[in-house]
């Protein structure tokens, strides 16, 4: 009748499960019992270094005597420390790299009133359940949120960045961001995986010289380093740029597109904080792009459709910010996030392929589209 073994630790025992499929179905005070329940793994073929597993738990129950069935997504989030990426992390930097991951910002988030604070067009899927399971991991237990099957044009895209601009500014929104603390910071990114892992490798000769990037990053190189260069003055110019709040990685992957096409369910708010204005442009922008999922021809144009969409959405709330300022600031996010760490160093010691070399390409015009904007901003 239950077959739940594949979520281990993750699981809950089945008096907790038919309490949170009562609460799915807004049962009340009506008797619930369980009558089937299983497990299955969900395939994902993206790391995420605090997931440590993703399941749908799907069954039946007798809800008020009457059988209903029910679903959950299921979520495992450990310590960053728990990945098994963790131990490609130096030795001598691994205590301090520990802490540099907000892990415990989902089950903040979804304890939360976040989702009385949205503003209209965006959801959050109903948490059923938060359960700690030790002092370093806890499961998320998720309503299954219906997702349309369409594809992302510009007016997807610009509909997704007022969405996110309006999110950014809206007085509940930035309430529970600045409620969170800062365990992570534009700071502690830069002084922890770019001074760590990015930089090195771009002042190593031998990064150039690899057939990777020799092809595809070879106008980009005095560009790239010029700007690494540069980085303590641009750092602390995004460090000091005007705060409202982000949901950390907006790329299409985490904005599900709801039935009516017209809104998005946000997802995976790891990173959700007070960030700079503009910051979510930088993977709304490039994120399908950067695993690709889409080509990097159109980047500019859907860049300013994004970014004036985004503006817009800050209006809306009231926040009044200027086109240019916000573009800068922008700039800076996206040169900081994406466009220095766009050398494919993870496939640095694999085979040469056709696949990688167009991948290769591809991440070169990320880069290069960030130098261009850092250029046109300065």
């Amino acid at each position: 009748m239950h077959d739940r073994t594949a979520l281990g630790a993750a699981d809950v025992s089945d008096a907790v499960l038919a309490a949170m499929v009562a609460a799915l179905h807004d049962a009340g005070d009506a008797p619930v019992a369980l009558v089937r329940s299983r497990a299955e793994v969900v395939d994902y073929d993206l790391d995420a270094i605090t997931t440590g597993g993703r399941w749908w738990v799907r069954g039946e129950a007798s809800v008020d005597g009457h059988e209903r069935e029910f679903a959950f997504f299921v979520k495992l989030v450990h310590a960053w420390e728990r990945s098994p990426l963790f131990l490609h992390v130096p030795a001598e930097v691994r205590e301090w790299a520990a802490g540099m991951v907000p892990w415990r910002t989902e089950a903040r988030v979804y304890r939360s009133e976040l989702a009385d604070a949205l503003p209209e067009g965006l959801a959050l899927p109903r948490a059923l359940g938060v359960h700690d399971i030790d002092e370093g991991s806890y499961a998320l237990w998720l309503e299954a949120v219906p997702v349309a099957d369409v594809a992302w044009d510009l007016a997807r895209y610009r509909r997704a960045a007022h969405l996110l601009g309006r999110f950014a500014a809206a007085p509940g929104v930035r309430a529970v961001a600045r409620a969170g603390g800062a365990e992570w910071t534009i700071a502690k990114y830069l002084e922890g995986r770019l001074a760590h892992q990015v930089l090195p490798v771009l002042g190593d000769p031998a990064t150039w010289a690899h057939p990777l990037v020799a092809d595809a990053f070879a106008d980009l190189r005095p560009r790239m380093l010029a700007a690494r260069d540069r980085l303590p003055d641009l750092g602390a110019e995004l460090a000091a740029a005007p705060v409202l709040a982000g949901h950390g990685d907006a790329c299409p992957n985490n904005l599900l597109v709801r039935p009516d096409r017209d809104g998005f369910t946000l997802i995976d708010f790891g990173f959700f904080m007070a960030l700079p204005v503009g910051f979510d442009l930088g993977q709304l922008l490039v994120g399908d792009v950067q695993v690709g999922r889409r080509s990097a021809d159109d980047l500019a144009e859907r860049d300013e459709a994004c970014l004036a969409a985004y503006v817009d959405g800050l209006a809306a709330e009231g926040v009044e910010a200027d086109l240019a300022a916000v573009r800068r600031v922008h700039a800076l996010q996206l040169l900081a996030f994406s466009g220095l760490s766009a050398i494919p160093f993870e496939h640095l010691d694999a085979e040469v392929t056709d696949a990688l070399r167009a991948m290769a390409a591809t991440r070169a015009a990320i880069a290069r589209h960030s130098l261009d904007l850092l250029d046109q901003t300065g």
